[in-house]
């Protein structure tokens, strides 16, 4: 099997031994989905999360430490019950310092039967909760864009899905780092399941796009 993704563990269970697994492995894909789901250790300690900011900062000091080009993505959730300006700031914060390559933004809605249900008000307003989310989109777009932009001129393998979503003329795969490739088919011709290098010439804040290496 030429490559393995292993994604999303809870932070307090990623053992030293699995991180390194990952990290030497060569078919085991350099991208860790690791959910933080808030900067606030009080917002953090509500949904049960039994981990602090610090203790996640320090555990992506030490990916990074071990394997520096590592892709890290997450999830975060806006607007969780009781969470103050003060928290948000400490989340925007948490973002901005981390400088994840993708991250996936969501404003918080009570679930019925759920322990954050029956024991906490849903006391965020849904304006603050889509002021919130916006604010961090477009941060981590501008984020996702620069960091996209540090694979100008580098050649990258891409593992071959198909057909580009917006037009059968383009072909697209996965790098090693789970981000979209899109290339002209009429210049590099692959089917699905193809392993292929290809050289990254432009990028945008979600997509690199390729073509054959010189």
């Amino acid at each position: 099997i030429e490559r393995v993704r292993f994604t999303s563990p809870h932070p307090k269970d990623f053992p030293l031994s699995l991180l390194e697994a990952v990290v030497s492995h060569p078919n085991i894909c350099k991208q860790i989905h690791l959910p933080v789901q808030s900067g606030s250790d009080s917002i953090l300690g509500l949904m049960n999360r039994t981990y602090t900011n610090k203790e996640y900062r320090a555990l992506v000091d030490h990916i990074r430490t071990l394997r520096s080009d590592i892709v890290l993505s997450t999830d975060i959730i806006c607007g969780f019950c009781g969470e103050s300006e003060a928290d948000f700031a400490e989340t925007y914060r948490l973002v901005e310092e981390t400088r994840f390559h993708s991250a996936f933004i969501f404003k918080y809605s009570e679930r019925k039967h759920t322990i954050a249900a029956r024991k906490f008000s849903d006391d965020v307003s849904e304006e603050i909760k889509t002021e919130r989310v916006t604010q961090l989109f477009d941060l981590q777009r501008n984020i996702s864009y620069e960091r996209n932009r540090e694979y100008l001129k580098t050649t990258v393998p891409v593992l071959v899905e198909g057909d580009a979503k917006r037009s059968t003329e383009q072909g697209m795969g996965k790098s090693d780092g789970n981000i979209t490739v899109i290339w002209d088919k009429r210049a590099i011709s692959a089917r699905p399941g193809d392993m292929v290098s290809l050289a990254i010439y432009d990028a945008s804040s979600t997509t690199l796009y390729a073509e054959y290496p010189l």
